[in-house]
């Protein structure tokens, strides 16, 4: 019974380590593709897409935002529906902005 209270806790634990880390990667264009990111939609994922997400927030700032752009490919191993997630929210975020007079 108390590994039932438990999972919510670290569940919620480990979004807000996911969260920070997105937040606070220090280069803002990431930050502001990511941090909206997992805020809004990382909470609903699996904890299996959320280990796909963690392991993408372990690249470098250049590469990661590179491949959120499609300025360069990802490699085979982080090009999975978690980055087509963010390609697809970077898209409706960055549009949003825009349409509000941002740009």
């Amino acid at each position: 019974m108390a590994e039932e209270f438990a999972r919510p806790q670290l569940r919620e634990e480990r979004l807000k380590r996911l969260s920070f880390r997105a937040w606070r990667r220090g280069f803002r264009e990431a930050d502001m593709v990511l941090g909206p990111f997992v805020d809004r939609v990382a909470v609903t994922y699996s904890d299996d897409q959320l280990d796909q997400l963690e392991a993408l927030m372990t690249n470098e700032d250049q590469p990661l935002y590179g491949w959120i752009i499609g300025r360069e490919p990802a490699p085979a191993e982080f090009e999975t529906p978690v980055l087509a997630d963010i390609r697809a929210f970077m898209a409706e975020h960055v549009a949003v902005a825009v349409q509000s007079g941002i740009g």
